[in-house]
């Protein structure tokens, strides 16, 4: 029993042994490492994205397979654009709105002057057409004509009667609308299209950006946009021309199409967003809040709506809180910069601007009167027609 008990002991001990040996040796076989396929795969050194193409070299690929490609480079950041210098369109609205102030007063003053020349004129001629003798001559050269010089002469004096009928304001604004439409239909030729991107549309971050100021203030380029504005325009030039006169009209429009394209101008560089803008809704929303301000209980409606009617005032508070929001907030639609630039403009020339520039107009005014008369203007400076007053008095 002691015999059996050890050999059951040794043959037990040589068991465990052997069992222990083929499984180390199982371990290590290559057939059963294939077979597992599990085994974690060494992790490959990361590189740097400033060092990309120095990369370890791959492993020699073997006989008969292609070499594999490299990876594609990454591409270069994109350059950063520097804000773009507002000092020289800063300087050029300064200086247009001076020279366009000063220009309406010596247009003033040659306007007076013309009427006193064409009345004397229209004296001397009413005196000479004068008696029977006078309306046969007339009468016969009238039968001279043939038909369609007879027309024509009919059709001119339509013209002039219609264009008698309208407003001063009507016929100062026709000019206006005239260049605007001309510049529509040179936005349809194609061969114009970049002269016209470049000299007819404001964008801060264009080589050309002084120009643009005055010239996009006449430049659209739907025709449902142009249509709005000059719909605006003509509605209120009749009030506003009676207000300031025509030659201070035309100051101001200029000016205010300037100054909200400059307002434009700084809130684009501000925020960044840097595109291009046309349109003269700016010199127009100056013009409209000038009314407005000055008579802001007078009823306005709307052409669609003729049943609602509103004060001028609260259209004004209505559109400066439109494009304060759109201002804010980001909108895209229209170009409210220029739109709140060129409306408090026109409140602040009605309220301020038009005694502090307007009224100080008369040394220019001295000065034109004695470089166009010098020899009066030595014995008298300020002797002359419409000098003392420079026309009628401040509007």
């Amino acid at each position: 029993m002691a015999l059996r008990g050890c050999v059951m002991k040794w043959a037990k001990t040589e068991f465990i042994r052997t069992t222990n040996t083929s499984s180390r040796s199982s371990r290590l076989s290559p057939h059963n490492q294939q077979r597992c396929g599990f085994r974690r795969e060494a992790k490959r050194p990361e590189t740097k994205k400033g060092n990309v193409n120095q990369e370890t070299n791959p492993s020699p690929p073997e006989s008969g397979a292609p070499a594999p490609a490299p990876p594609p480079p990454l591409p270069p950041p994109p350059p950063r654009v520097p804000r773009p210098t507002l000092f020289k369109p800063f300087m050029f609205t300064v200086g247009f709105t001076g020279c366009s102030f000063g220009a309406a007063a010596i247009l003033q003053y040659e306007t007076l002057k013309s009427r006193v020349q064409s009345a004397k004129e229209e004296e001397e001629s009413e005196k000479l057409v004068q008696g029977s003798q006078d309306m046969a001559y007339w009468h016969d050269w009238w039968n001279q004509l043939s038909s369609f010089q007879r027309q024509l002469i009919l059709m001119m004096s339509m013209v002039d009667d219609f264009w008698s009928s309208l407003s001063e304001g009507q016929r100062t604004v026709t000019g206006i609308i005239a260049v605007n439409a001309i510049v529509l239909c040179c936005w349809r030729i194609p061969s114009m299209q970049r002269s016209m991107v470049k000299y007819f549309t404001s964008n801060p971050a264009s080589k050309t950006r002084c120009l643009p100021m005055i010239l996009s203030s006449f430049s659209h380029y739907s025709i449902i946009h142009m249509v709005a504005n000059m719909y605006v325009l003509w509605t209120f030039s009749s009030g506003i021309v009676s207000l300031l006169g025509k030659e201070q009209f035309l100051a101001v429009y200029m000016s205010a199409g300037v100054i909200s394209t400059m307002v434009s101008y700084m809130c684009k560089t501000a925020t960044g967003r840097l595109y291009p803008s046309l349109g003269a809704s700016g010199a127009v929303m100056a013009v409209l809040a000038a009314v407005c301000a000055k008579v802001p209980e007078a009823k306005l409606g709307i052409i669609f709506l003729p049943m609602v009617t509103f004060t001028a005032g609260n259209a004004l508070k209505t559109l400066i809180a439109m494009d304060t929001a759109g201002l804010i907030l980001g909108w895209r639609l229209f170009d409210h910069a220029a739109h709140l630039g060129g409306a408090l403009f026109g409140v602040w020339y009605v309220a301020y601007g038009h005694k502090l520039i307007w009224r100080k107009r008369e040394p220019l005014v001295k000065l034109w009167h004695d470089m166009r008369s010098p020899v009066s203007g030595g014995s008298r400076p300020g002797g002359g027609p419409g000098v003392s007053g420079a026309g009628p008095g401040p509007r």
